[in-house]
């Protein structure tokens, strides 16, 4: 009802509509197997991502549709969690959840046929902990992972105690039999990746969502051997050759890469082939011969290339404040990379490591959003404690800068998630009406690598809100609006900095924008998702932990008789992660 009062809402609406839905498709989370390339085909205006193949990343037309979830539930309400084809792409095994719950059960397609086989592995994704599925090296099982069924467990704990069962292809369900995790931790978050042929597969396990994560390796045979303990400091890995490369940060929190060898998997034995220097690493893959090792440098990535032996190749012709937000291997040497910046949207870009250049694909988004008139200026603020904090301004070209124009900052800081150079076709609506659009790279975040992130969790959760303040002080003194005229938005992590800087910072912005967000710091453990966030966020157990969460806790510092700025509360009735009793409560508070 308010929003309907507002003059220009049906002008707006229509606007809208024209830069979200005339877009091209775009197709995302591709995975090459086989001859076929795998991808999620989001195409406005249907509500739901679908799961399609493609011949060639050149050829549109040789696309095969596989699970269409919009025609499946046309209310809209069923989506794909994810999905892993089979080693030869013959098969591939989707998660399917309904309503925004993320519980997802696994179903299995025929690719040739497009027909989905009879079986269905329930449980298998949730809200909490996520999901996955590996194949068998001969396509005729998998691997999975599965939260306990009712009765084995407390009804209280059935979104926790992931473990890894496996189910043959035709066989009843009540036949699966247990492979691993008994012993992992109650918040455990479990994920597969297998070698190129299938007879390997690596268990990654994260203890909660703070960062630490514990690896273990399946071999050919079945034994299933320890890598890294949770306290290791490993991030991730690929399997390259006949070793398995780790992204570590046990002697640098910017990281480094190691080597392990398959036959003897150690730690105590394993090679640096990319040693850590003053750029932080986000990740590292692998394509043929070829290591790449993904920088983030304050926000904006770069790309370094090297041998299996760790001689270094170069770097990517990628342009500057733009990020690499895709990576999949293809045959022959070749990978593909998705790269997108705030002014350019999507595309999928060939690299041939034999002859060299990036080449376009007809993976390549195109929008009716045209930024060609917009420059983006890279500033910095100083924070309280004197650190210097990256924004990155959208501004159209020949805007002045004198204080009044609106404003629209938007953080979130937390999780070692960091702002990357990204697309969005809305932010058009906003520049197009004389608006200013800033994205923050404040701590908490990985846009300086691990430490970054580290400078902002648990008992350093303030330098967070800190920095967004800064940033905001900035914003103002160098005329680029006024308090009254800016307004911030964040959500998740990022509605609990919007409830931190609420509360905080009353006199920074005439509006606050918070999705989904925090808001009852000493009762977030006590929530479905809540206790995979103490790792990140600290504990009411722990003493000094509960005095930093009360201090900033923003249901907790209300203050009866203060006139706050306007606030937007948004949130999701079914949302698996973040209650949605915090925003009822915070609005009633």
């Amino acid at each position: 009802g308010m929003l309907d009062n507002v003059p220009s809402r049906s002008d707006i609406l229509s606007r809208l509509t024209v830069l979200t839905r005339s877009i091209t498709p775009h197709y995302g989370g591709l995975i090459s197997r086989g001859s076929m390339l795998f991808a999620l085909k989001n195409q406005p205006p249907k509500n739901q991502d679908m799961l399609v193949a493609l011949n060639s990343p050149d050829n549109l037309a040789s696309e095969k549709l596989l699970v269409d979830p919009n025609t499946l539930d046309p209310s809209g309400a069923t989506s794909i969690d994810f999905f892993v084809p089979s080693v030869d792409g013959s098969k591939v095994a989707v998660s399917l959840s309904t309503g925004g719950t993320e519980s997802g059960e696994a179903h299995f397609v025929d690719v040739r046929t497009g027909k989905e086989l009879p079986e269905v592995l329930p449980r298998v994704n949730g809200g909490t902990a996520g999901g996955d599925v590996a194949w068998a090296a001969d396509g005729k099982g998998v691997w999975y992972t599965r939260y306990p069924a009712k009765g084995e467990r407390p009804d209280e704990d059935l979104a926790f105690y992931q473990q890894v069962w496996f189910h043959a292809l035709g066989t009843p369900v009540s036949e699966d039999r247990y492979v691993f995790g008994k012993t992992l931790p109650k918040i455990a978050e479990i994920s597969f990746k297998s070698s190129d042929d299938g007879r390997h597969m690596l268990i990654a396990v994260k203890n909660g969502d703070g960062g630490e994560v514990g690896f273990w390796l399946r071999k050919p045979a079945g034994a299933i051997v320890p890598i890294a303990s949770f306290t290791d400091k490993i991030v991730s890995g690929e399997f390259g050759g006949t070793g398995l490369y780790l992204f570590s940060r046990r002697s640098s929190p910017n990281g480094e890469v190691l080597r392990v060898a398959l036959e003897r998997p150690s730690l105590a034995t394993a090679k640096v082939i990319v040693p850590t220097n003053d750029t932080a690493i986000e990740g590292i893959d692998i394509g043929g011969t070829h290591l790449y090792v993904e920088d983030i440098v304050g926000g904006p990535s770069q790309m370094r290339m090297f041998s299996l032996n760790g001689a270094s190749l170069g770097k990517l012709p990628l342009p500057s404040l733009s990020s690499v937000t895709g990576f999949v291997e293809l045959p022959n040497n070749q990978v593909l990379i998705e790269r997108q910046s705030y002014t350019e949207p999507a595309k999928w870009l060939r690299y041939d490591a034999t002859a060299g250049g990036l080449t376009p694909t007809a993976l390549e988004m195109k929008s009716p959003a045209d930024f060609s008139d917009v420059e983006v200026r890279r500033e910095f603020a100083v924070s309280k404690d004197g650190t210097r904090v990256p924004m990155n301004i959208l501004i159209r070209k020949g805007t002045a800068v004198d204080g009044k124009a609106q404003l629209l900052l938007y953080g979130y800081g937390g999780y070692g998630i960091s702002e990357r150079p990204g697309f969005s076709a809305r932010r058009r609506l906003w520049l197009e009406q004389g608006g200013i659009y800033v994205s923050a790279n404040i701590r908490g975040g990985g846009d300086y690598g691990d430490a970054w992130h580290l400078a902002g969790r648990l008992t350093q959760k303030q330098n967070v809100f800190d920095d967004f303040a800064a940033v905001a002080q900035y914003l103002v003194s160098h005329h680029y609006t006024s308090a009254e005229r800016m307004a911030c938005q964040g959500g998740s992590n990022g509605g609990l900095l919007m409830g931190a800087t609420f509360t905080q910072h009353l006199e920074l912005f005439g509006a606050v924008v918070s999705e989904v967000g925090i808001y009852d710091m000493l009762r977030v453990e006590l929530s479905p998702n809540g206790l995979f966030n103490t790792t990140e966020f600290g504990s009411v157990k722990d003493t000094a932990q509960f005095r930093a969460l009360l201090a900033y806790s923003p249901y907790h510092n209300v203050k009866d008789g203060t006139q706050y700025p306007s606030l937007l509360l948004l949130t999701g009735v079914n949302d698996p992660r973040v209650m949605p009793g915090n925003s009822f409560k915070f609005a009633a508070r």
